[in-house]
């Protein structure tokens, strides 16, 4: 849809959402309990601010979320009754299973560009003489997700910038000398703790939780702690001695130069940047913020 791009704001503030029949509201918290008012779409994903990521699975619907994941390779997410009925908002910040070796393969679906392959554990059989007796030849894969939509997810998940105003400009996220896209999680409860990946050849996730699903003390289940001082390092050791890869932009993408605050176009003498669109998505109005909380015409 038009304005579902990363210049898109999101109000990050205090918000309660139905938590359906017999079910009390929705209240759901940013992990250092900040607000940060609007927030443009870039910035929110960058910093994994949770609030404007449940408002975006507001506006987009749960089972078109569940529908995605499981096409791009997360199978405990199908959008069967059964999910449906036990999946909310709270999916988008812990609320559902997921297994490891799976949403590392669904990262694997936006580094090719939106084609997902099925896991192959076993790439080739040899007997002890070296004659092959089975061996993986890879399939053409299925598209699940547009060039156009992969190359702006990862762009932002490889934006430094992008991510400092929570994680600072030297995190564990960065990889020296590498284009990598990488994005943190944690649970509400803090018992689960991510970190996954990519380029476009490699992808690597960490999980890190207790072994009896106990709570985590959250010095260690931060997004800078835990699973991504551990993600560093393999990433580090796998891409040692290789050239950086960038993300390749589709010609439908295009940059354009934006109000740095409101997202729409250059308005007045107000800060600006660049920033990516797929056509037909790009803003057409200035002073977007201005007129949408004023709701005057300056």
């Amino acid at each position: 849809k038009a304005g579902y791009t990363p210049a898109y704001v999101l109000m990050d503030v205090p918000t309660e959402f139905p938590g359906g029949e017999g079910q009390p509201m929705y209240k759901p918290v940013n992990y250092d309990g900040k607000y940060r008012s609007p927030q443009q779409v870039r910035f929110a994903l960058g910093n994994s601010i949770n609030i404007p990521a449940v408002k975006m699975l507001a506006l987009v619907g749960v089972k078109n979320m569940l529908r995605t994941a499981y096409d791009a390779g997360l199978k405990t997410l199908e959008p069967t009754d059964e999910n449906l009925s036990r999946f909310g908002l709270s999916v988008t910040l812990g609320g559902g299973e997921v297994k490891l070796l799976e949403l590392t393969n669904a990262y694997g679906t936006l580094a090719a560009e939106g084609v997902h392959q099925e896991l192959a554990p076993i790439l080739k059989v040899e007997d002890r003489s070296g004659k092959v007796l089975e061996e993986y030849k890879e399939k053409a894969g299925r598209e699940v997700l547009g060039r156009d939509v992969t190359f702006l997810i990862s762009h932002i998940l490889s934006d430094n910038n992008a991510r400092s105003a929570v994680f600072g400009p030297s995190s564990f996220l960065n990889v020296s000398g590498k284009t990598v896209a990488v994005k943190t999680g944690t649970t509400d409860d803090k018992r689960d703790n991510w970190a996954v990946g990519y380029t476009p050849s490699y992808v690597v996730g960490v999980w890190v939780g207790n072994n009896d699903n106990s709570v985590m003390d959250p010095k260690i289940a931060s997004g800078v702690t835990g699973a991504t001082p551990i993600w560093n390092r393999v990433m580090s050791t796998v891409l040692a001695g290789k050239p950086s890869e960038e993300f390749k932009k589709p010609d439908n993408v295009i940059a354009l130069e934006i109000d740095a605050f409101g997202g729409g176009l250059p308005c007045r003498d107000f800060p600006k940047r660049s920033e990516f669109f797929v056509k037909g998505t790009e803003p057409t109005r200035d002073c977007l913020v201005e007129k949408i909380l004023d709701g005057r015409e300056y």
